[in-house]
Protein backbone atom coordinates (compact mmCIF):
# COMPACT_ATOMS: atom_id res chain seq x y z
CA UNK A 1 0.00 0.00 0.00
CA UNK A 2 2.90 2.16 0.43
CA UNK A 3 4.19 2.08 -3.45
CA UNK A 4 0.54 4.01 -4.74
CA UNK A 5 1.15 6.49 -1.68
CA UNK A 6 4.39 7.45 -3.24
CA UNK A 7 3.08 7.40 -6.96
CA UNK A 8 0.38 9.62 -6.03
CA UNK A 9 2.73 12.14 -3.85
CA UNK A 10 4.88 12.27 -7.29
CA UNK A 11 2.13 12.77 -9.11
CA UNK A 12 0.65 15.78 -7.26
CA UNK A 13 3.83 17.24 -6.70
CA UNK A 14 3.98 17.28 -10.63
CA UNK A 15 0.69 18.50 -11.21
CA UNK A 16 1.57 21.29 -8.84
CA UNK A 17 4.58 22.52 -10.60
CA UNK A 18 2.99 22.47 -13.71
CA UNK A 19 0.34 24.83 -12.89
CA UNK A 20 2.86 27.06 -10.90
CA UNK A 21 4.68 26.67 -14.37
CA UNK A 22 2.00 27.92 -16.01
CA UNK A 23 0.78 30.79 -13.72
CA UNK A 24 4.10 31.88 -14.20
CA UNK A 25 4.63 31.67 -17.49
CA UNK A 26 1.26 33.39 -18.10
CA UNK A 27 2.56 36.63 -15.77
CA UNK A 28 5.99 36.93 -17.79
CA UNK A 29 4.14 36.54 -21.27
CA UNK A 30 1.50 39.15 -19.48
CA UNK A 31 4.77 41.31 -18.36
CA UNK A 32 6.50 41.19 -21.66
CA UNK A 33 3.32 42.29 -23.69
CA UNK A 34 3.10 45.16 -21.75
CA UNK A 35 6.81 46.22 -22.16
CA UNK A 36 5.91 45.68 -26.06
CA UNK A 37 2.90 48.13 -25.67
CA UNK A 38 5.04 50.84 -23.80
CA UNK A 39 7.54 50.20 -26.56
CA UNK A 40 5.19 50.72 -29.35
CA UNK A 41 3.50 53.74 -27.45
CA UNK A 42 6.89 55.04 -27.08
CA UNK A 43 7.57 54.39 -30.85
CA UNK A 44 4.27 56.11 -31.92
CA UNK A 45 5.29 58.92 -29.69
CA UNK A 46 8.63 59.29 -31.53
CA UNK A 47 7.38 58.93 -34.88
CA UNK A 48 4.40 61.79 -34.37
CA UNK A 49 7.32 63.80 -33.18
CA UNK A 50 9.61 63.11 -36.35
CA UNK A 51 6.47 63.85 -38.39
CA UNK A 52 5.79 67.22 -36.70
CA UNK A 53 9.72 68.25 -37.12
CA UNK A 54 9.38 67.38 -41.13
CA UNK A 55 6.39 69.42 -41.48
CA UNK A 56 8.04 72.23 -39.53
CA UNK A 57 10.93 72.12 -41.42
CA UNK A 58 9.30 71.85 -44.98
CA UNK A 59 7.12 75.07 -43.44
CA UNK A 60 10.40 76.87 -42.92
CA UNK A 61 11.76 75.56 -46.19
CA UNK A 62 8.54 77.12 -48.39
CA UNK A 63 8.86 80.10 -46.78
CA UNK A 64 12.59 80.40 -47.29
CA UNK A 65 11.73 79.35 -50.70
CA UNK A 66 9.08 82.54 -50.77
CA UNK A 67 11.48 84.62 -49.62
CA UNK A 68 13.63 84.13 -52.44
CA UNK A 69 11.34 84.17 -54.82
CA UNK A 70 10.20 88.24 -53.56
CA UNK A 71 13.64 88.87 -53.31
CA UNK A 72 14.81 87.99 -56.75
CA UNK A 73 11.98 89.91 -58.14
CA UNK A 74 12.93 92.92 -56.04
CA UNK A 75 16.20 92.58 -57.75
CA UNK A 76 15.08 92.23 -61.17
CA UNK A 77 12.72 95.26 -60.53
CA UNK A 78 15.39 97.19 -59.31
CA UNK A 79 18.14 96.33 -62.32
CA UNK A 80 15.04 97.16 -64.83
CA UNK A 81 14.79 100.37 -62.84
CA UNK A 82 18.68 101.20 -63.13
CA UNK A 83 18.39 100.46 -66.84
CA UNK A 84 15.94 103.17 -67.63
CA UNK A 85 17.09 106.71 -67.93
CA UNK A 86 16.44 108.56 -65.19
CA UNK A 87 14.14 111.71 -65.71
CA UNK A 88 15.21 114.83 -64.71
CA UNK A 89 12.05 116.65 -63.28
CA UNK A 90 11.85 120.34 -63.53
CA UNK A 91 14.98 121.31 -65.78
CA UNK A 92 13.07 123.58 -67.44
CA UNK A 93 13.22 121.85 -70.67
CA UNK A 94 10.21 119.36 -70.22
CA UNK A 95 7.64 119.50 -73.04
CA UNK A 96 9.49 120.70 -76.07
CA UNK A 97 8.44 118.99 -79.23
CA UNK A 98 10.79 116.21 -79.92
CA UNK A 99 12.95 116.37 -77.14
CA UNK A 100 13.58 113.79 -74.56
CA UNK A 101 15.41 114.92 -71.19
CA UNK A 102 16.98 113.00 -68.59
CA UNK A 103 20.09 112.92 -66.13
CA UNK A 104 23.79 111.48 -66.78
CA UNK A 105 25.33 111.84 -63.59
CA UNK A 106 25.30 115.08 -62.63
CA UNK A 107 24.43 116.41 -66.54
CA UNK A 108 21.43 117.36 -68.17
CA UNK A 109 21.09 115.61 -71.38
CA UNK A 110 18.50 117.15 -73.89
CA UNK A 111 18.13 114.59 -76.40
CA UNK A 112 16.53 115.99 -79.75
CA UNK A 113 15.45 113.76 -82.54
CA UNK A 114 17.93 114.08 -85.49
CA UNK A 115 14.91 113.82 -88.00
CA UNK A 116 13.13 116.59 -86.03
CA UNK A 117 16.04 118.94 -86.84
CA UNK A 118 17.49 117.45 -90.38
CA UNK A 119 16.54 115.98 -93.12
CA UNK A 120 18.18 112.20 -94.40
CA UNK A 121 22.15 113.15 -95.20
CA UNK A 122 21.76 117.09 -94.52
CA UNK A 123 23.18 119.31 -91.85
CA UNK A 124 20.88 122.23 -92.67
CA UNK A 125 18.69 122.77 -89.70
CA UNK A 126 14.17 122.29 -90.50
CA UNK A 127 12.40 125.17 -90.12
CA UNK A 128 10.27 123.14 -88.03
CA UNK A 129 13.07 122.48 -85.44
CA UNK A 130 14.19 125.79 -84.68
CA UNK A 131 10.97 126.80 -82.07
CA UNK A 132 12.25 123.71 -80.05
CA UNK A 133 16.19 124.99 -80.76
CA UNK A 134 14.54 128.51 -79.70
CA UNK A 135 12.83 127.31 -76.40
CA UNK A 136 15.78 125.58 -75.46
CA UNK A 137 18.23 128.23 -76.31
CA UNK A 138 15.65 130.57 -73.65
CA UNK A 139 16.19 127.98 -70.82
CA UNK A 140 20.14 127.79 -71.67
CA UNK A 141 20.62 131.29 -71.40
CA UNK A 142 17.58 131.76 -67.93
CA UNK A 143 18.63 129.14 -65.69
CA UNK A 144 21.95 127.49 -66.98
CA UNK A 145 23.81 130.52 -68.25
CA UNK A 146 26.73 129.85 -66.21
CA UNK A 147 27.14 125.88 -67.59
CA UNK A 148 29.39 124.47 -69.94
CA UNK A 149 27.68 122.83 -72.92
CA UNK A 150 28.62 120.20 -74.99
CA UNK A 151 26.59 119.51 -78.49
CA UNK A 152 27.31 115.53 -79.20
CA UNK A 153 26.22 115.02 -82.76
CA UNK A 154 25.28 111.04 -83.91
CA UNK A 155 23.76 108.61 -85.84
CA UNK A 156 22.90 105.36 -87.76
CA UNK A 157 24.98 103.09 -88.66
CA UNK A 158 24.10 102.93 -92.30
CA UNK A 159 27.04 104.26 -94.73
CA UNK A 160 27.11 107.26 -96.59
CA UNK A 161 26.30 107.27 -99.82
CA UNK A 162 24.97 110.55 -101.27
CA UNK A 163 26.05 113.02 -98.63
CA UNK A 164 28.98 114.83 -99.05
CA UNK A 165 30.66 114.00 -95.78
CA UNK A 166 31.84 110.71 -96.39
CA UNK A 167 31.39 108.96 -92.76
CA UNK A 168 29.23 108.99 -90.37
CA UNK A 169 31.55 110.53 -87.42
CA UNK A 170 31.54 113.63 -90.06
CA UNK A 171 28.30 114.14 -90.94
CA UNK A 172 27.19 113.89 -86.92
CA UNK A 173 30.44 116.12 -86.44
CA UNK A 174 28.72 118.76 -88.68
CA UNK A 175 25.46 118.28 -87.77
CA UNK A 176 26.48 119.45 -84.09
CA UNK A 177 28.13 122.66 -85.23
CA UNK A 178 24.94 123.42 -87.17
CA UNK A 179 22.76 123.32 -83.34
CA UNK A 180 25.75 125.16 -81.80
CA UNK A 181 25.62 127.63 -84.55
CA UNK A 182 21.89 128.23 -84.22
CA UNK A 183 21.52 128.49 -80.40
CA UNK A 184 24.65 131.04 -80.46
CA UNK A 185 22.48 133.30 -83.08
CA UNK A 186 19.94 133.27 -80.32
CA UNK A 187 22.30 134.22 -77.20
CA UNK A 188 24.16 131.34 -76.01
CA UNK A 189 27.81 132.30 -75.50
CA UNK A 190 29.77 130.33 -78.09
CA UNK A 191 32.57 130.40 -75.42
CA UNK A 192 30.74 127.81 -73.84
CA UNK A 193 29.97 125.19 -76.15
CA UNK A 194 31.83 123.04 -77.97
CA UNK A 195 30.97 120.00 -80.54
CA UNK A 196 31.51 115.86 -80.44
CA UNK A 197 30.85 113.58 -82.99
CA UNK A 198 30.26 110.24 -82.55
CA UNK A 199 28.92 108.97 -85.47
CA UNK A 200 27.06 105.50 -85.27
CA UNK A 201 29.72 104.43 -81.69
CA UNK A 202 26.82 105.12 -79.37
CA UNK A 203 23.55 103.38 -80.74
CA UNK A 204 20.31 103.52 -79.39
CA UNK A 205 17.45 101.14 -79.72
CA UNK A 206 16.54 101.74 -83.33
CA UNK A 207 18.17 103.44 -86.11
CA UNK A 208 15.35 106.48 -85.59
CA UNK A 209 16.47 106.66 -82.24
CA UNK A 210 20.04 106.36 -82.78
CA UNK A 211 19.96 109.62 -84.80
CA UNK A 212 19.71 112.56 -82.83
CA UNK A 213 21.93 115.60 -81.12
CA UNK A 214 22.26 115.85 -77.27
CA UNK A 215 22.78 119.19 -75.94
CA UNK A 216 24.42 118.13 -72.55
CA UNK A 217 24.47 120.54 -69.93
CA UNK A 218 27.24 119.90 -67.60
CA UNK A 219 26.81 119.90 -63.83
CA UNK A 220 23.55 121.00 -64.59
Amino acid sequence: MKTPIRLLSLTALALTMTLTGCANDGRDLEAELGAYERENAELRSREQQLQDALSDAEKRTQERADELARLLAENEALKTQNNRPPAAANTGFEGIAGTTTSRRGSDIVVDVAGDVLFASGSTTLKNTAKASLDRIAGVLNSTYSGNELRIAGHTDSDPIRKSKWGTNERLSAERAHAVEQYLASKGVDVKRMYIAGYGADKPKGSKQASRRVEIIVIGG
